[in-house]
């Protein structure tokens, strides 16, 4: 092969890129204008990560425990620069070292580019099918929403798909090498739900490969390629067994994990998440249709209309009621759809689902009925709740699959295989144009194999759009349920409500028809598309044109509804994520005068700040003595100004009994439900809440200052024995944590033989703080039992007495306590789990013989190409 020839063979895949620069950059343009996408689990994420990220720039080490939020928790899955972070530079070099959010779409763009160039797909069209893929709705949703561990993950799966074909194929070498690769940066991406998903998707490729390679008696190749894809994927858990190891050992603790209580309802129990948390975003079936019409259920917000308007007649303005909608006039985005809320439907494209269709009848072999297969099953699985009876066989004998909650997000699995499955179809169709003129059995009768396609998408939209009420609603349950208490309530205002739901439903088939017609002129067009070129009226490249514009035109606008240039803000306006309330600096100036040799740290770091950024804003420069603050300190804060359990502004600033995470420890979120809702201050003084935020219109937010809080350690005199879990809960609604520990009968050995003794002097004091190791200074004349406001987690604590490892173990349910023997001693705790070097050194060992393999593999590929060009002269 001559250098020529490459150069030529690398123009369609050099276009492809420029291409998506272009789209991405004009997708995203305000970018070009200065301004960045505000992303609300981003904006989280800089609240939660903030103690972390200050302690990595301070000291170089990485905590792998934070105590910004929930009382404290390990940073495994919040942020831990893993020796696998190596990896990331192949990351950046697939994102082109594009600027954010447009590096998202590109390894969307790239990612599907090479699963389709593997399938041997025309370069051209793989542009389209790749459009199609990334401007999936779900997936630019996600990138709005911040949610970018998810969007790496998702981007990585088509290209290790590509390797895995290619191996099943008998490319051992190149699909062994390719699916190894990206599944390591799959699991990079560290979101193991959607990896799970697309194992799912996998098993259902796999399973009609099996079938096929049995019945051809090919079962030697079958199980060669399995053995190449089982040591790839080896391979990629090594790689990343950092992470896996210790988010596996944390999971076990967290509510992804079993509860040792027994109160409740049981049959909402599983191994994992309660069934009801696991299912609370349940897809409707009704709802599946925004795969085909968008708004089929309003778009984004949530089914909030009715609950509006209890709220207005409970202002006592009935009389006005009739003007509600010129108040809140119904827009484009209103959601009344089965789930609490969303951000947008999931919507593949019209054009796609039928060309999906399309490859069904004309696509031949096992692989598109693996395809089929998956769709259908990630479909039933979305329903949750309401397909209870699929779920529940999930939820309760499939590994792993009660661990996940939002089951809708599984639909993924379909805005994979649907697009795959329809440019299939049109690659199809430019091999055989004559396939177009083949004629299937539709009722008895032999018709066009664009016409049943033509059915399930236009003749359904049709259908919808002339008789909607007859096969949707328009109004949901709770809503009706609302009405009716509405009228019950006010018999006055009848006729009024009458009208207003009335309004509601009228302006709802409005919106759906609107977009059920859109979606026949998209079906119409890509069938006439078709039709035209069965019967040459144009070139493959004109069709091959015409279906990347119509996918690129259908899903472009509907993307636009749910991220536009409103997501945009100036830059300035993120450079501080959040800025601090008046309760903020009511804590930092309470602080500083109770701790004076903080303040010239401050300063100190204000000055050093000054010298880094030379254009710091006087924000900025505010916000640095809350860094010098929380770096010496232990204190907590609640604050209810904020949503405390979905809210990380606080973790900016200080560390908080709340946050905002998808991965609490269990037992902190049964202290949550059990208690902390409930305000039991008890339990909150335990925790060392010294300050308690609340709201105040007028004045602002106030931080009141709670004397009862029991600061970072403190000794009781008696403690009480518990049972079990459930006793121990329950206790905590009588106990006085100043005076008396609840221990677990687990722990009570360590506890033999001791008895408390008086001693009026005894004292302990926290000496230095960091969020991986924290010291107290002891003093007592006789052992004492010492409670500590620290939550008890183990592997990864430990306990030292004067550099002597000591055991320790959980009181209160929550936090830890240790028997210290009399006299003046140093107490050390530090998070040190052991695990992290042992899984360090396989990942290391693991990259080392990747990369080994790969550079056989590229030697190997060389000789064979150099082989084949001295064979062809």
């Amino acid at each position: 092969m001559s250098f020529k020839s490459i150069i030529k063979s690398l123009i369609p895949h050099l276009s492809a890129i420029i291409i998506f620069l272009i789209i991405g950059f004009a997708f995203f343009q305000p970018i070009l204008d200065g301004k960045q996408l505000r992303k609300g689990d981003t904006l989280n994420a800089l609240g939660y990560k903030k103690e972390i990220m200050d302690f990595r720039k301070s000291t170089g080490e990485d905590p792998l425990w934070t105590n910004s939020m929930f009382g404290g928790m390990p940073a495994y899955q919040i942020s831990v620069e893993y020796k696998s972070k190596f990896m990331q530079f192949f990351k950046e070099a697939m994102e082109l070292h594009t600027p954010s959010p447009v590096r998202y779409l590109m390894i969307y763009l790239i990612g599907f580019y090479i699963l389709l160039i593997s399938l041997r797909v025309n370069p051209w069209l793989s542009i389209g099918g790749a459009i199609a893929y990334a401007f999936s709705t779900y997936f630019i949703i996600i990138i709005g929403a911040g949610h970018l561990w998810k969007v790496n993950a998702l981007a990585f799966i088509p290209p290790a798909l590509a390797g895995i074909l290619l191996t099943l194929r008998g490319k051992y070498i190149l699909g062994g090498l390719l699916a190894s690769f990206f599944l390591i940066l799959e699991l990079y991406s560290n979101h193991i739900q959607m990896t799970y998903y697309f194992l799912i998707t996998v098993l259902c490729i796999v399973g009609f490969e099996f079938y096929y390679r049995l019945k051809q008696k090919e079962l030697k190749q079958f199980f060669t390629a399995i053995g190449v894809l089982a040591i790839a994927s080896i391979l990629a858990v090594g790689v990343n067994s950092s992470n896996l190891f210790n988010s596996y050992e944390y999971g076990k603790q967290t509510i992804r994990g079993k509860s040792e209580l027994t109160l409740g309802n049981k049959d909402n129990k599983t191994n994992g998440l309660d069934k009801d948390y696991a299912t609370q975003w349940s897809y409707g079936i009704q709802e599946t249709l925004t795969l085909l019409i968008p708004n089929a259920k309003g778009g984004a917000g949530s089914p909030q209309e009715a609950t509006q308007l209890v709220s207005y007649l409970s202002g006592g303005q009935i009389e006005n009621v009739a003007k509600y909608y010129d108040i809140e006039p119904i827009k484009d985005h209103h959601y009344w759809g089965n789930q609490p809320f969303t951000a947008g439907p999931v919507y593949v494209g019209a054009v796609i689902l039928f060309l999906f269709f399309l490859g069904l009848i004309i696509v031949p072999g096992r692989f598109k009925w693996g395809l089929l297969t998956a769709s259908i099953l990630a479909i039933m699985l979305s329903w949750g709740h309401n397909f209870q009876f699929l779920t529940d066989l999930f939820l309760d004998y499939f590994p792993l699959y009660n661990k996940f909650r939002v089951v809708s997000s599984i639909l993924v699995v379909v805005e994979l295989c649907v697009p795959i499955l329809a440019i299939l179809a049109v690659k199809k169709v430019l091999d055989e144009p004559e396939i177009l003129q083949k004629k299937v059995k539709l009722f008895s009768v032999k018709s066009n194999v664009l016409i049943l396609p033509l059915l399930l998408t236009a003749g359904i939209s049709l259908l919808l759009y002339l008789l909607p009420s007859q096969f949707m609603d328009f109004i949901t349950k709770p809503e009706t349920s609302y009405f009716a208490q509405i009228k019950s309530g006010n018999p006055n205002a009848v006729t009024y409500i009458n009208q207003i739901e009335s309004d509601i439903f009228n302006a709802r088939v409005s919106i759906f028809r609107a977009d059920a017609l859109r979606t026949i002129l998209f079906v119409g067009l890509i069938a006439v598309l078709l039709f035209g070129y069965s019967k040459k009226w144009f070139q493959a490249n004109i069709l091959i044109a015409g279906v990347v514009v119509l996918i690129l035109v259908d899903l472009w606008p509907v993307n636009k509804r749910f991220l536009n240039a409103d997501s945009f803000v100036p830059k300035k306006e993120l450079k501080v994520a959040f800025s601090p309330t008046q309760a903020d600096f009511e804590i930092l100036q309470s602080e500083f005068s109770s701790r004076p040799e903080l303040q010239p740290l401050a300063k100190k770091a204000q000055d050093e700040y000054k010298k880094e950024n030379r254009r710091a804003s006087k924000l900025e420069l505010a916000i640095v003595p809350f860094t010098v603050l929380n770096q010496h300190s232990n204190y907590r804060v609640l604050n209810t100004s904020v949503q405390t359990w979905q809210n990380a502004s606080t973790s900016f600033y200080h560390k908080s009994i709340g946050g905002y995470h998808g991965a609490k420890l269990r037992r902190y979120q049964e202290l949550i439900d059990h208690h902390i809702t409930k305000n039991n201050m008890k339990v909150i003084n335990m925790l060392n809440t010294k300050y308690i935020i609340t709201p105040d219109k007028e004045k602002g937010n106030q931080a009141q200052l709670n004397p009862d809080a029991l600061g970072e350690a403190w000794i009781v005199p008696n403690y009480k024995i518990v049972a079990n879990a459930d006793e121990e809960i329950m206790a905590l609604n009588t106990f006085d944590p100043a005076k008396e520990a609840l221990v677990d009968k687990r722990f009570a050995s360590q506890l033999e033989g001791f008895t408390s003794q008086a001693d009026s002097l005894a004292s302990i004091s926290m000496e230095t703080y960091a969020p991986n190791k924290i010291t107290y200074q002891f003093n007592a004349k006789s052992d004492q039992l010492v409670i500590f406001s620290d939550i008890y987690y183990q592997p990864g604590w430990n306990a030292y007495v004067d550099g002597k490892l000591s055991p320790h173990f959980r009181a209160n349910y929550i936090l830890r306590a240790m028997k210290v023997p009399g006299g003046k001693h140093k107490i050390t705790f530090k998070f040190e789990p052991k695990a992290m070097t042992v899984t360090e050194n396989i990942s290391v060992a693991s990259m080392v013989l990747f990369f080994l393999l790969l550079a056989g593999g590229v030697v190997f590929g060389i000789k064979n190409i150099r082989k084949e060009t001295i064979e062809n002269e």
